[in-house]
């Protein structure tokens, strides 16, 4: 972390309508931001390893939806470095609707952004019960820690 105001600001900021995780309570939105950003990378490699097999092995792939395919890929892992950003998820999601229109280029690439899409359905579940129970207070860390404790420590 920097010392300049800007980029704490930054990374504290939470995202609109969501509920602010509480002093002394460890963030759980940065460890959500992590699943995503970690689901952005695999679906990047993902993506390019099936391209040279849906190249050889399928029906084939156009040059241009090859090209297609590979860009989009690439954004993936560009989005997965913005996630603490407001409009990282949306981006992801529309990479993710992207992903699926590419069942034009070749149909086993869009049921893998089908698949993809599941699993961003699962994330977004997640983001809702944990916000639903930030406003609870029914998160562990907001529960109390039993005594002995080691205090301090994340």
């Amino acid at each position: 972390m920097s010392e300049t105001g800007a980029v704490v600001a930054e990374e504290s900021e939470p995202e609109k309508g969501l509920p602010e995780a509480p002093e002394g309570v460890r963030d759980p939105w940065k460890g959500l931001r992590g699943i995503m950003a970690a689901t952005l990378a695999l679906e990047f490699i993902t993506f390019l390893l099936a391209l040279p097999v849906v190249w050889k092995f399928g029906a084939g792939v156009s040059s241009a939806g090859f090209v297609i395919v590979i860009v989009l890929s690439v954004l993936m892992l560009a989005a997965a470095f913005v996630q603490r950003r407001p409009w990282g998820l949306g981006f992801a999601l529309a990479l993710q609707v992207a992903m699926i229109l590419c069942a034009f280029i070749h149909v086993s690439i869009g049921i893998m952004g089908a698949i993809f899409a599941l699993i961003w359905a699962y994330v977004l579940h997640l983001r809702k019960d944990i916000a639903k129970r930030m406003r609870e207070g029914q998160l562990y860390d907001q529960l109390g820690h039993p005594p002995g404790y080691p205090e301090g420590t994340d």
